[in-house]
């Protein structure tokens, strides 16, 4: 298999207005980031609000995600869990489903044990037969490992061939990664939501893992960067940042307001902890859309507010 590259943004889990998936809506967004040339999807992650998902709906979206895709581009499967019996299975349900990798967090609960995160990424590479990219995300949420210890845990578990770094500071430690791990990965992605993508990328990241809202800047982003228009993609990064920043306080909540904004969903319902948007809020959002209109290659959004 060709190493993965590229932006494989992470889906988000629609609810309707009666707090059930609504799958139609899933799929939308999944036509959207292929229309938008997206290198690969992902799902789900904690962009999905997966800890709020029973396992029968995590389970339907990725079989719905794996047939709508159909092979055209690579979709990673988010197995996360602390057991990794469990982190297995979920690698498992992903594979027949189509999927080429299983993402799986460092789990927090095992602090910076090395030993201990080497037993069980070796645990779950004994039950599945997929690829496996380690997302060393920051505590609370994850183990935040410093970048040697990824590569400790990389080299002693071959199936580890993918390492998604999202500790700060993220572009040093992925120049650490790649000092210490050297052929032990086949590729390093950068997370953090794509806020810090361009220094990511010249350090030699092979990829970024953001939310879906902005596909499509994205993809220009990372076309530019690979035709050497250094100052291109730098440009739509400069333009991206203050949507990236919005989105950094309200998360997926201001993800499903912006996919509203551009006709892609009905609902914003969200299950996940986190603010909502007030009034004010939702006018900034607008000024901000309408700042960054020139970013939008399909779907162009509605900059004031949606209706409720």
């Amino acid at each position: 298999m060709k190493s993965l590259a590229g932006v494989f943004p992470v889906a988000p889990t629609p609810f309707g207005a009666d707090g059930a998936i609504d799958e139609r809506a899933f799929l939308r967004l999944v036509d959207f980031a292929l229309e938008s040339g997206v290198d690969g999807l992902v799902y789900p992650g904690m962009a999905s609000e997966v800890e709020t998902l029973k396992p029968e709906e995590r389970r339907a979206l990725v079989e719905a995600l794996g047939a709508r895709i159909g092979g055209r581009v690579p979709f990673i499967v988010g197995a996360s869990d602390g057991d990794p019996v469990q982190a297995a299975l979920r690698a498992e349900e992903g594979r027949r489903a189509g999927a080429v990798a299983a993402m799986i967090m460092a789990p927090n609960a095992l602090g910076r044990d090395v030993a201990k995160h080497i037993a069980f990424y070796g645990g779950v590479a004994e039950r599945t037969s997929l690829a496996l990219m380690m997302q060393n995300a920051p505590a609370p949420m994850g183990a935040g490992l410093a970048p040697e210890e990824v590569a400790q845990i990389a080299r002693a578990v071959a199936s580890i061939r993918y390492v998604k770094e999202e500790t700060l500071p993220c572009g040093q430690h992925i120049t650490r990664i790649f000092a210490a791990a050297g052929d032990a990965v086949d590729a390093v992605f950068g997370g953090a939501g794509a806020r810090y993508v361009v220094d990511e990328l010249a350090r030699g990241a092979a990829g970024t893992m953001p939310a879906i809202e902005i596909a499509d800047t994205h993809v220009a982003l990372m076309r530019a960067w690979r035709s050497g228009d250094v100052a291109e993609a730098r440009r739509l990064y400069n333009m991206s940042l203050p949507l990236l920043a919005f989105q950094m306080v309200f998360r997926v909540r201001a993800t499903k307001e912006v996919l509203k904004r551009r006709g892609l969903l009905e609902h914003t319902a969200a299950r996940a902890a986190g603010p909502a948007l007030d009034e004010a809020d939702m006018r900034e959002l607008g000024a901000l859309l309408s700042d960054a209109r020139g970013l939008f290659t399909v779907h162009a959004p509605r900059a004031e507010r949606a209706a409720a």
